[in-house]
């Protein structure tokens, strides 16, 4: 068999699996109308029509379907294959794309990456800032960390940080000027810092959890930033309470700088996770990466 035919052959895989041109050509790192191309071009050389397509959808024909069935263990023998190579490679080499948002970034990379790309210098890692939630399929990455909260359930997801928890916080300046609040309902009556999501351009929503049941409060005050460090700063100097993660504000409070209001309606959250496709093999750098990024529980 020609290289051609098996790379169309694998081609006709991705996209038969994805049922889409572009997700499948993200996967193989061509383009949507090469991918198309190349579809049309096995169609005709095998004389018969494996793919259905309309202006929205593609789908294996009974054909495609019966091709795809013969396809799939010859293609897990060989990634099975390629995949056990590797193992005899004393260094791990390759490149891993990663996707998150700037506070993971801060929080999960800056303090672990350094380290990992020491130990396996022939490992390249690639790291894109998007506060939005990016398709990693789609965009071609192969991993991606947010919020345990924010994975979709057909990911594998991997713990790479502790449960966080967000805290309201006020100076003991500004609580000699008003009283503090006692249940959520109080901070209607508050100065508070808001905070405005780039992912969506919405506010963040202050949000709260008592004996198995959800409060929403909509906030209102002087400040609203989507920047973490002006909205901190705005709290300190006692413009008004800030809904804070409890981990950035810890010295504030041992302090004295900051008081924490509404304990009790404060419960934790999944923290960051790192998150990558369903694979029977998955890479070994990133595997590596992984391994070095997670942490128990």
């Amino acid at each position: 068999m020609e290289r051609r035919e098996l790379n169309d052959l694998m081609a006709f895989a991705a996209v038969a699996r994805e049922r889409s041109f572009t997700r499948a050509a993200a996967t193989l790192g061509m383009s949507p109308s090469a991918l198309s191309h190349a579809m049309r071009g096995l169609e005709e050389r095998l004389g018969v029509r494996l793919l259905a397509r309309t202006t929205r959808s593609v789908a294996p024909t009974d054909a495609g379907e019966r091709l795809l069935q013969s396809l799939d263990p010859a293609l897990a023998e060989i990634e099975h294959g390629l995949a056990a190579l590797g193992e005899w490679r004393q260094a791990l080499a390759g490149s891993v794309r990663i996707t998150t948002f700037s506070y993971a970034a801060q929080m999960v990379l800056e303090p672990k990456l350094p380290g990992f790309l020491l130990a396996h210098p022939e490992v390249q890692v690639e790291v894109s800032i998007d506060n939005g939630l990016t398709d990693l399929v789609a965009e071609g990455f192969d991993a991606g960390i947010r919020f345990g909260e924010h994975v979709d359930k057909d990911m594998i997801a991997v713990r790479v940080g502790p449960d966080l928890r967000t805290i309201v916080v006020g100076t003991p300046g500004y609580f000699t000027r008003h009283p503090r609040p006692k249940t959520p309902a109080d901070l209607e009556r508050h100065a508070c810092i808001g905070y405005r999501l780039k992912s969506t351009g919405g506010l963040l929503p202050w949000e709260f959890e008592r004996d198995g049941r959800e409060y929403n409060v909509r906030t209102r005050g002087p400040l609203i930033a989507d920047e973490v460090p002006l909205t901190l700063a705005a709290v300190r100097a006692g413009v008004g309470l800030g809904l804070m993660m409890e981990h950035e504000v810890a010295d504030d409070l041992a302090g004295g700088r900051l008081v924490q209001v509404l304990d009790d309606w404060c419960p934790t959250f999944p923290g960051y996770h790192l998150y990558h496709p369903s694979r029977r093999q998955t890479p070994p750098a990133l595997r590596a990466l992984i391994d070095w990024l997670k942490v128990a529980g």
